[in-house]
């Protein structure tokens, strides 16, 4: 079954499955074959919407950036590109294409357009803010970008809401592109956002796009007391959350909510996150085929309310008494 009902990314034309599949993984724990076989099973199940960065994986030993892109070129090149996908790629960290400043933005974009084989990039990121570039000179680059043709829409990510105000501000006084989306970390363990990212989101009409929505795989519920290593580079960050006294009780959450839906507890999440307001889809990421299976009921999966409120009580950072 794959008659996603797509939804449109804040003001711009882009409509986008409800899961984006994340490729920081192609090039690194997914090699070519693996990542074909993930990026053939995604868009065969009615997800369009694909999100790499520039810098991606170039904290591999051996790499230098652009690995991520360049697997889905091939793969664009290989399959031959599927009708609406979307592609969304970001710059700010790789290491020849540091920070946010107007000519190393166009460079950088250059770049990712040779090793994606594409003309235009979807949608732009400014991956990480740069505090040593003017913002208003960042943002002309990435509106100039939109205006060449080489940009459909421009994104922020990782950046605080204050500094997302001010971008917004300099493109309505200059008559810029403005972004048109943020993709901040958002998940059942990391719910700060919520008291200034998603009011300002509401209000100025930006979709959130979150990364991270599995809080490196915790939410899985792979990683609980006493249970057996798990083989993935994130294991450690992942177990952290076991720290946090809220750990045990949003697995157990997540047990109940999958257990009722006959899900995983990544799809429980996952759909979770995608419903919360201004949230237009979630990115996850998938190594093989198997791990993606787990995530794809987000398309179509929607929570009832009382396993929504379940979930979100066992998160709440202030629980109520007796939660």
């Amino acid at each position: 079954m794959n008659d996603v009902q797509l939804r449109q990314i804040g003001r711009s034309s882009l409509h986008v499955s409800p899961l984006c599949l994340g490729g920081n993984v192609f090039g690194w724990t997914a090699d070519e074959h693996a990542s074909f076989q993930v990026l053939d099973a995604y868009t065969a199940a009615g997800g369009n919407f694909v999100d790499t960065a520039d810098s991606y994986s170039v904290w591999v030993e051996g790499h230098r950036g652009g690995e991520s892109e360049t697997v889905i070129g091939r793969w664009l090149a290989s399959r031959g590109r599927p009708s609406g996908l979307v592609i969304a790629t970001k710059v700010s960290r790789h290491p020849d294409f540091p920070g946010l400043s107007g000519p190393n933005v166009k460079a950088a974009a250059a770049a990712s357009l040779r090793r994606l084989g594409v003309e235009t990039i979807d949608l732009y990121y400014a991956h990480f803010d740069d505090p040593d570039t003017p913002l208003a000179e960042s943002a002309r680059a990435f509106s100039d970008l939109v205006d060449d043709g080489k940009v459909r829409y421009v994104g922020l990510s990782n950046h605080r809401p204050e500094r997302i105000r001010e971008w917004l501000d300099v493109c309505e006084r200059e008559g810029l592109h403005a972004p048109v989306c943020v993709q901040p970390q958002y998940n059942l363990m990391e719910r700060g956002v919520e008291s200034g990212l998603v009011p300002l989101a509401e209000e100025r009409g930006l979709a959130l796009l979150p990364h991270s929505g599995l809080a490196r795989g915790f939410l899985t519920g792979k990683y609980r007391p006493g249970a057996a290593e798990v083989d993935s580079p994130r294991a450690a960050k992942a177990r952290t959350y076991l720290e946090d006294p809220r750990g045990k009780r949003v697995l157990d959450a997540l047990d109940t909510v999958a257990g009722r839906g006959g899900i995983s507890p990544a799809a429980a999440a996952l759909s979770w996150l995608a419903d919360r307001p201004a949230v237009v889809s979630v990115l996850a990421s998938a190594r093989d085929p198997r791990q993606l299976a787990d995530l794809l009921p987000v398309h179509h999966l929607r929570l009832e309310k009382e396993p929504t409120e379940l979930l979100t009580r066992a998160s709440d950072p202030e629980p109520s008494a007796g939660s």
